[in-house]
């Protein structure tokens, strides 16, 4: 990955799946009292491996929507409007849901009761958006890093941050600044 871009988005080559799975990968646990030393390796596995997480993402999530198109779907649209309704709500003044209690307090008891019935379609959502995220975290904390990780990781130290998980980490203040 080059950085001659400038601040364009590029992502990392794919990594084989000896590498990041079979016969290549060496799995440990993390040493769960040194957080730190934890947290580098999470973080540097998922820039590593960030365009193997997103086809896991990809391939999960479709497959839970090929098992359960039409949950998928209603889950989508309940969450959705569930999270417009809510930001309505909360975009309105004091005087306003005073002068409209009645149909407030309609609108919160008829989205409750959606929310309620359709609760299945809802959580088959919440796995498919749950379940690759934990298996990302999973495998970036299991997976020891190894030499052609961490030559790439040093030799991609600028580019890395033009990727899509360079962007989110270190938007949530996390991205390492050495290597």
């Amino acid at each position: 990955m080059s950085s001659n871009s400038g601040s364009s988005m590029q992502l990392t080559p794919l990594r084989s799946l000896n590498d990041f799975a079979l016969e290549s990968a060496r799995f440990q646990l993390p040493a769960f009292n040194d957080l730190e030393k934890w947290g580098n390796r999470v973080t540097k596995n998922l820039l590593y491996y960030q365009t193997n997480y997103f086809v896991l993402w990809a391939v999960v999530f479709t497959l839970i929507g090929l098992v359960h198109p039409g949950k998928i779907i209603l889950g989508i649209v309940i969450a959705f409007g569930a999270l417009y309704g809510l930001q309505k709500f909360c975009g309105a003044g004091a005087g306003d849901m005073q002068q409209n209690k009645y149909v407030v307090l309609g609108a919160i008891a008829f989205t409750s009761y959606i929310i309620l019935y359709m609760m299945d379609a809802v959580l088959i959502v919440g796995l498919a958006i749950f379940l690759p995220i934990s298996l990302t975290f999973i495998h970036a904390s299991l997976r020891l890093r190894n030499i052609q990780n961490k030559i790439t990781n040093t030799l991609e130290v600028v580019g890395i941050k033009h990727s899509p998980m360079g962007k989110f980490l270190e938007a949530m203040g996390v991205m390492p600044d050495t290597f």
